[in-house]
Formats: structure tokens, sequence, C-alpha cells
């Protein structure tokens, strides 16, 4: 089920979700990072059995967000794929093709480096570096630029929640300081970095039954 928490940032309009998304209300953009396609057959071939339903299930919730917000546009902050061709492409690209009224772009990252004919075959706009939308710059790789709000992903922002006995609770979130915005992996295969933000981001932390700020 999904559940929302909205957000004012730079007088935006921005609905966070526990699916490990954002919908941008005003421009109808449905904002994701690191869905890597492609991972679990990578891993396939390196003898690790890892099934394709993985990717199936993560497309099905996208599927879900797009339609449960109406969004036009799926903007993606980098590392769509994971590797080169591989089997899990062929189930993204019939996924795709189930959608050719939906405007793809993506900012590439770290792990995106499919051919250019691909991208255009199946209608997906590439940005090498930054895009600027309104009052946010969108860049995979965190970072602080003066006077700019950035959005970003890549490093896979989790929160741990201490219990009694020693018990722990890792979760996905997203964080927020004055100036930028990191998205958590939208793939549930990924893992999270609980360590690397400091104390100035303030943390949306969510399971699948609630959303809410930590």
């Amino acid at each position: 089920m999904i559940k929302t928490l909205e957000k004012n940032i730079q007088n935006e309009k921005l609905i966070f979700t526990n699916q490990k998304a954002v919908f941008w209300e005003s421009r109808k953009i449905m904002i994701i990072s690191d869905l890597h396609v492609g991972k679990s057959a990578h891993f396939r071939k390196s003898g690790i059995a890892v099934t394709s339903q993985i990717l199936l299930d993560d497309l099905e919730v996208l599927e879900n967000l797009i339609s449960f917000f109406g969004a036009e546009s799926l903007l993606i902050v980098g590392d769509l794929f994971h590797a080169g061709h591989n089997s899990d492409l062929e189930i993204f690209c019939d996924w795709r093709n189930r959608f050719p009224d939906l405007k793809i772009t993506l900012i590439k990252g770290n792990h995106d480096r499919i051919p250019k004919k691909f991208y255009e075959d199946y209608c997906i706009g590439i940005v090498e570096d930054t895009l600027e939308i309104g009052p946010f710059t969108f860049v995979h790789e965190p970072q602080h630029m003066e006077n700019r709000f950035t959005v970003s992903g890549h490093i896979h922002p989790g929160v741990v929640f201490q219990g009694k006995a020693r018990q722990a609770v890792k979760l996905p979130c997203f964080a927020v300081s004055e100036n930028q915005l990191i998205l958590p992996a939208f793939s549930k295969f990924t893992g999270l970095d609980t360590k690397t933000l400091n104390q100035n981001f303030k943390k949306i932390a969510f399971t699948k039954g609630i959303i809410f700020d930590y």
C-alpha cells in the first residue's frame, strides 16, 4: 500500500512515498534513483542464484506508482542499469514498451554503461552530468552546489533503529538537508549506507506500512 508524506521544499510540493519514490506534483514527475536493472542477471552470470523476480517486483511497484499519481514523466537520478546487456534488460524493455507516452529521463550514473543506441531505441533521454528543472539540480552523486538545491541518489541511504537487548533494525530512508535531497535506492536488491551522512541531514524513513520523519 502506498503511504505518503508531503513536504514543501524550495516552495515546491514534493510527495514522499514509502515506495522509495518522490512525486513532484506541479510537474507530474516521478523521481527515483538506483533501479539497477540487470543486477540480478549479472550475479547469475557469476554463478550466484538470484531470481529475476526481484526486477519484476521493482517494475510492478514503479508501475503502481505511475498509475497512482498519474505521472507523466519518470526522472531517474542515476544507475537505471547495473551492467551491460543481459537477460534482465529484456524484461525492462517489455515494461518500457507498455508506457509509450511516459517520458523517461536518466541522469547517467556510474553503472549506466549501456550503448547510446539502446536509449534512443527506447525513448530514454540521457543527461551526462546535471539537469536543472525549476529550483532543483538533479545529479547522480550527492554534492553541495552553491545557491542550488541538489537531488541525487547513489549512496542508498538508510537509518538504524536501536532496540532493547542490542536489537537493531535498518530501514531505507530519504535524506534531506538545507540544500540537498538524497533518494533511497529504488531496487530492493541493494544494501544500505547508514554511516556516510552527517547530522545536517534529516531522515524520512519508511516501511511497507508507514512513512515518518526521523
